[in-house]
């Protein structure tokens, strides 16, 4: 569930809300919790992969010319 509200201060940033959410995801893992791993570790094993995708995604549409007129994906 997605922690990011529209109400909270925004950054300036673009995909702030995604990448807050991705992060606290992968620091809250037991893989990170209880194994004591490396986050990049927990990401080659699939953790919070939906996250992972989601926020490549929304950092892949900044650079496509046609999200000047469709806005960026994610939120």
């Amino acid at each position: 569930m997605p922690k990011y509200y529209e109400d909270k201060e925004d950054d300036g940033k673009a995909c702030a809300g995604i990448r807050e959410d991705f992060k606290a995801c992968l620091l809250q893992h037991d893989c990170v919790l209880k194994e004591g791993k490396k986050p990049s570790d927990c990401l080659k094993e699939g953790a919070c992969k939906g996250l992972q995708v989601s926020f490549f995604e929304c950092k892949r549409s900044m650079l496509d010319t046609r999200s000047r007129f469709r806005g960026r994906k994610g939120y």
